[in-house]
């Protein structure tokens, strides 16, 4: 399978599971936009996509990766966050390694 189809499923896989989930308030779309837009202010274009996610009651934990093109820098800037959003707000934002391993999966009792 091609690198862009198996992009492609796996946003329309995520984004599947976040629209069923019917996340309250903004959409998480929405609060990754606002995310990258604070993060990068100066950033002449920009495009996120969601790695993995996880939705539980009121909670998403979004593990998310950017690019970011910062004038005057010519090389695009790429790094990788795991976002949790309750209610529909962000409530924490983690840096994580561009190549290493993000766990979205709810903790087991």
């Amino acid at each position: 399978m091609s690198p862009f189809k198996t992009a492609f499923l796996a946003i329309a896989f995520t984004a599947t599971i976040l629209t069923t989930a019917g996340a309250s308030g903004p959409d998480v779309g929405m609060v990754i936009e606002r995310f990258v837009y604070q993060r990068f202010p100066n950033a002449h274009e920009h495009f996120w996509v969601i790695n993995q996610a996880t939705v539980e009651e009121d909670e998403v934990t979004v593990d998310v990766s950017t690019v970011v093109r910062v004038p005057p820098r010519e090389v695009p800037v790429a790094e990788r966050f795991l976002l949790l959003i309750v209610n529909g707000q962000l409530a924490a934002a983690q840096m994580v390694p561009l190549d290493g391993e993000a766990d979205c999966k709810p903790e087991e009792a």
